[in-house]
């Protein structure tokens, strides 16, 4: 036990020594904003439900970088808007033939890629402080051929892309693009 506290410590003094830091990520927002109320945002797709999903995934990342307000201490407000989502076929396999040129297995469905678009705002007092459009995609299996496998795929494909959305988002607006 000893040995392994005089190696970590050995690894602190190190790495302080060669100017290594341990700090969070510069995630300053415009005009000193530090604490955020983020509402439910809107969805103006067909989609439900993809509103709580962004929602969450932006409040998951305030709170990631210590932003997060609650209600009555909230120095601004963040909206936002899903604008657009969908999902389509991206790579269909080759049908197999046998030695006479006769297909054996047809072509099949390989992949499905999701897509999704949003806007974010950040408002101080009913003011814009700053703003920006986030779009990605999210690559997905179609499952072995059961419905609801493909769905519960599709499903974690686009919670994965509103983390990876919001996290891009958050960081759009802390540099005020």
């Amino acid at each position: 036990m000893a040995r392994l506290c005089a190696v970590v410590a050995a690894v602190l003094v190190a790495g302080v020594g060669c100017g290594y830091r341990f700090v969070a990520r510069d995630g300053t927002l415009p005009e000193g904003v530090r604490a955020v109320c983020a509402p439910v945002f809107v969805n103006e797709t067909a989609e439900p439900g993809l509103e709580t999903l962004f929602t969450q995934a932006m409040r998951e990342q305030l709170t990631r970088m210590g932003t997060l307000g609650d209600g009555a201490a909230c120095d601004a407000r963040l909206e936002g808007t899903i604008t657009n989502v969908n999902s389509q076929p991206t790579i269909v396999t080759e049908p197999i033939t046998d030695e006479n040129g006769q297909v054996v297995v047809g072509p099949q469905l390989a992949s499905y890629r999701a897509f999704a678009e949003a806007r974010l705002r950040l408002l101080k007092d009913e003011r814009v402080l700053a703003e920006t459009s986030i779009s990605g995609t999210e690559d997905y299996l179609p499952g072995s051929g059961d419905v609801l496998e493909a769905e519960a795929n599709r499903r974690a494909a686009l919670q994965r892309l509103s983390e990876t959305l919001m996290r891009e988002g958050y960081e759009r607006l802390a540099r005020n693009w």
